[in-house]
């Protein structure tokens, strides 16, 4: 549904994208996570025709962004973070008024804004003005407004950017609503936990170059790598990293808050050993845990070091 290929959009020397190759699937739920300023709005732009790249390619639902943006245009919704409202149109009219820009006519304009309505939960706001709205419920409304023409791809650029914990959950379950009809999702975001639970696939982007793709458990594995147990003892922790870091199944221990950190060694599964030694050596075992690896470490693992390079070395 979309595909780039050496996708570069340069302003003078500065690279604002740079080389980026991506291939979404039908009904792909894709995270495009990186910071402000990383590529994610540069890159939904060119997807949505709105902003010509320097060089290299993009297709959208098959067709070229250079020969065919009239048919883009036609099979995607975009929504950019940040999108004006007619405060002085009720829900329904603001809604009926883009079903006529996407040339909707006759009954089947007010039909179509009412599912849009339905779909993102505003029923009960149809007859308010949209001044009256929260952050939350604009948001809503400005996905049910290009959602109007049933389109196959959605680009979304950090949607739930300015909501309260509340909104950002509703429109997570949206999202995942969308996914569950088909749709091919790109969704944009700096908020790196919240999108771990939803997407089926992430990329992560810094400074123009996107720097690693894949499922979300690919990307988490890949982060892992050694298995860490995370131990906390009643006595002296430093005391208790002593006790074990000779120990076979160690290839590491570091104490980090209170706790021993152990990395086990290579084809070590049963940390029960370790725990047995500490227990010998007359420490009192409290807590013992794998360490956690989520969304947001594999990011600050991934970019470790990344954007210290050269870019003609990248």
């Amino acid at each position: 549904m979309i595909e780039t290929i050496d996708l570069t959009k340069k302003y003078g020397d500065f690279f604002a994208l740079e080389s980026l190759d991506l291939k979404l699937e039908q009904g792909d739920l894709f995270g495009f996570i990186g910071p402000n300023g990383a590529g994610k709005t540069t890159t939904i732009r060119i997807l949505s025709t709105l902003l010509a790249p320097t060089w290299g390619e993009a297709y959208v639902c098959g067709h070229s962004i250079y020969t065919h943006p009239r048919e883009i245009r036609r099979s995607i919704g975009y929504m950019p973070d940040i999108f004006g409202v007619y405060d002085d149109m009720r829900v329904i009219e603001y809604l009926e008024f883009f079903a006529a820009a996407y040339r909707i006519h006759g009954p089947q304009r007010r039909r179509v804004a009412e599912r849009s309505l339905e779909l993102v939960d505003l029923v009960a706001k149809r007859d308010e003005l949209v001044t009256s709205l929260s952050r939350g419920m604009t948001q809503r409304l400005g996905l049910a407004r290009v959602l109007l023409h049933d389109p196959q791809v959605l680009l979304l650029d950090e949607p739930a950017s300015g909501l309260d914990p509340r909104a950002r959950i509703e429109m997570r379950n949206l999202l995942k609503q969308l996914q569950s009809m088909g749709k091919t999702v790109l969704v944009s975001s700096h908020i790196l936990p919240e999108l771990a639970d939803i997407c089926n696939r992430v990329g992560i982007i810094e400074y123009g170059r996107l720097l690693a793709c894949g499922d979300v458990q690919d990307l988490l594995a890949q982060v892992r790598g050694r298995p860490v147990i995370r131990v906390r003892v009643a006595g002296e922790a430093e005391a208790a990293a002593r006790a074990v870091e000779s120990a076979a199944e160690a290839a590491g221990v570091t104490v980090r808050d209170g706790e021993v950190l152990i990395a086990l060694a290579d084809g070590v599964t049963d940390h029960s050993p370790l725990v047995d030694r500490l227990v010998k050596a007359g420490h009192r075992v409290l807590i013992v845990r794998e360490q956690d690896v989520n969304l947001e470490t594999a990011f600050l693992e991934l970019t470790k070091g990344a954007l210290a390079r050269p870019k003609e070395e990248a």
